[in-house]
């Protein structure tokens, strides 16, 4: 009978929480994964899986059946009590899987541009919340890769793993250390720079938009700074009424993405 791991002393339940940290995450190159859907996606992306830590009490069809697949392949599976594994779990009502993957975020040069290609850029995005959900949602939209620009959140944050439900597996996200890199990326590229701001001359739905397209969002609360906004070919603004001044990033980068996406049906 497979061991179960009960001790909250033992040296995975350990580095479950130091992965927490995102020094630790750096360092060691990989990043907790919870859930049935994310850590089903992470399998399905071919993702490079270290350890499934599961608690057969909770594990149910049809992730029990995956976790069995997996191990079959070599995949070391580590069993924790139930008490354990909900002490360990990001939530109530835990799902009895999570996973160790190993990753880091890659550079820019890394994300060819193709001519059909529409990707977001986020400048010193600093919610990890709000950088899962716009992973999310630039999979679900057909975005071709998210680029952090500057010093930006960890997407491998638990909180922006679990916002992106397992898209953090689905769609490239890279890094630029400097917006002089993204811009000359653009560039090289042929690629059109579209930067969001609440003082855009024409609304959303009247910008001119070209493919290949980078669409850049600045951060949370200051926006882009002005050399960034002087950067782009176009300005997009969502228009707005009522009393609310903005909207949150994660809404604004779906209703732009969606645009494009209108704009430029995928084929088929």
């Amino acid at each position: 009978m497979a061991q179960i791991i009960t001790s909250a002393a033992n040296p995975l339940i350990k580095r479950v929480r130091m992965l927490g940290d995102r020094r630790h995450r750096r360092r060691e190159g990989a990043f907790v994964v919870r859930g049935a859907q994310p850590v089903w996606q992470a399998v399905e992306a071919g993702a490079d899986i270290e350890v499934l830590i599961v608690a057969p009490g909770l594990l149910r069809e049809p992730a029990a059946t995956m976790v069995a697949g997996q191990e079959e392949r070599g995949v070391p599976v580590a069993r924790l009590s139930e008490e354990l594994f909900t002490r360990i779990a990001d939530r109530d009502g835990p799902s009895g899987v999570a996973a160790i993957v190993r990753g880091r975020t890659p550079g820019l040069a890394s994300l060819a541009v193709r001519p059909d290609s529409v990707v977001v850029a986020l400048h010193e995005i600093a919610n990890p919340g709000n950088l899962g959900t716009i992973i999310r949602t630039a999979d679900a939209a057909g975005a071709r890769g998210v680029i952090l620009v500057g010093r930006c959140t960890d997407p491998f944050d638990p909180a922006a793993v679990k916002a992106s439900m397992g898209a953090v597996f689905g769609v490239p996200v890279v890094a630029a250390q400097a917006a002089e890199e993204f811009l000359g990326w653009c560039q090289s590229g042929g690629v059109t720079l579209a930067v969001t701001s609440a003082r855009g001359p024409g609304t959303l739905w009247e910008a001119p938009l070209r493919l290949p397209l980078a669409i850049l969002l600045g951060s949370e609360g200051a926006g882009l700074p002005a050399g960034l906004l002087a950067a782009g070919q176009t300005r997009l603004r969502i228009p707005m009424t009522g009393t609310a001044e903005s909207l949150n990033l994660a809404v604004a980068a779906g209703i732009v993405l969606y645009e494009a996406r209108r704009r430029f049906p995928l084929p088929g």
